[in-house]
Order: structure tokens, then sequence, then C-alpha cells
């Protein structure tokens, strides 16, 4: 029997239609009867959560678990965020369902192990994200060797991440951000880019970036078709 999907999104809301477009487009169907159920919330007023794990903001937690219930209540079978930062509090959803949330992180760590083994990954990601670990743990775990972005290539990064994607601003405007960040991490090793922010696959493609990449958004999409029952194209 096939199974549905779960959205828990609004985190940002362009990454959660990346995330839903993703399934649409990778998933092997031949008209629209052969295409996955999906339900989505897509609550944008869910605080943000680099600013909750950095600096005490509201916690995201009760509006995320809002949003849960909501796709539980719809029958989904299986869940997913697409926001990398979130997966922090994915413990504390998880323990409230048998319902399986499919890990952005675990399923990445996965794709690095199997598509680059033995290269050296740099991890592209929110601070909030780099600071509880959630890459560093899952790339280890994987066998994954990595680098992080120092201080100055982070700042950087999250410059092109909220005041360039997440505000809705033209590529342009984040070129030199992103590509003195690319520069700097592969001057010291990196072989190939996790792209372990949602709005960082958005920035990839509106630059048409060629390094070589691991796009989590792509990752999460393929592991919820198979998980589903369906092929991926």
């Amino acid at each position: 029997m096939k199974k549905t999907i779960g959205i828990l999104g609004g985190m940002g809301p362009m990454a959660t239609a990346d995330l839903f477009r993703k399934i649409v487009s990778l998933t092997d169907a031949k008209s629209d009867s052969d295409h996955i159920r999906i339900y989505i919330d897509n609550n944008a007023a869910i605080p943000d959560r680099t600013t909750a794990i950095l600096h005490g903001g509201a916690d995201p937690l009760p509006a995320m678990t809002e949003s849960l219930h909501k796709l539980l209540a719809c029958g989904a079978d299986c869940l997913l965020i697409p926001c990398n930062t979130a997966h922090y509090f994915l413990p504390p959803l998880q323990a409230q369902t048998q319902v399986p949330f499919l890990d952005i992180t675990q399923v990445s760590a996965q794709a690095c192990r199997d598509r680059f083994p033995g290269q050296t990954a740099a991890v592209l990601a929110t601070t909030g994200t780099l600071s509880v670990g959630l890459y560093q743990h899952a790339l280890t775990e994987a066998g994954v060797p990595f680098l992080l972005p120092d201080e100055r290539e982070q700042k950087m990064l999250m410059e092109v991440i909220y005041d360039g994607v997440k505000a809705g601003r033209p590529p342009e405007v984040y070129e030199e951000g992103m590509r003195a960040v690319l520069t700097g991490l592969t001057s010291r090793g990196a072989d190939y880019f996790i792209l372990a922010c949602t709005e960082l696959p958005l920035a990839a493609e509106a630059l048409a970036l060629a390094e070589p990449t691991i796009d989590p958004t792509e990752e999460l999409a393929r592991a919820a078709i198979r998980f589903c029952g369906y092929r991926v194209k």
C-alpha cells in the first residue's frame, strides 16, 4: 500500500515549496494520479530556529507541535521538515508520535558517503545548525571527513541566507559573498559542499554554481519517495 507525506513547513516558505517541487519532479510518475499524496502545513509564523538556539529567542517547538498534530490528523505516514536547523527540535517532536520523521542530516550524510567516498565535505549551514553539531554528528557517524567555515566565512554565509535568499533579494546581491565562502573552503581542502540550509540550494540554483554539491532537500525528497513505496527517477 502506498504511503503519504506530511511536510512541517513554513521554515521558510520558499524552502517548503522547493521540497514539494523536488518530491514531485523526482517521482517516477506517468500521470497525475501516479504521484504521492502530500499534506503541507506552511506555518511561516514558527519562530526563527537559529535565534532560539543561539540567543534565547521565542521557542519554535509549540508552533511546530501544533503543525505536527495537524499533519497527523490528515493521516500522514511519514513526516519531513524542510529546515535543517529545525532538526535540533526533532527528538521532542518524534517522541509525540510513532509516525517517523525522516532526518535530513542522516540521509545527506549517507549520500555523501555513497557519492563522494573518501572526499572532504564542507558544511554550509546556519550558525544555529553548526553550533548544535547536527551535521558534525551525522557525518562522523557515516565516516565522512568534513570542514566547517571559519568565522568570517560563516558571517558571509549568514548574510547570503538571511539578507539574500530569505529576504527575497536578487542573486547578484549575495553572489560575491557566496563565491568567497566557496573559494576559501576549497583552498583549505574541501572537495564538495553540503548545502545544509534549505535556502542554499535556492542560492546555488540562482547562481548556477559549478562546484560539486550535496543538496539535502533533494536527498530528503528521494528518501521520502522511496519510503512511500514509489520509484525515484
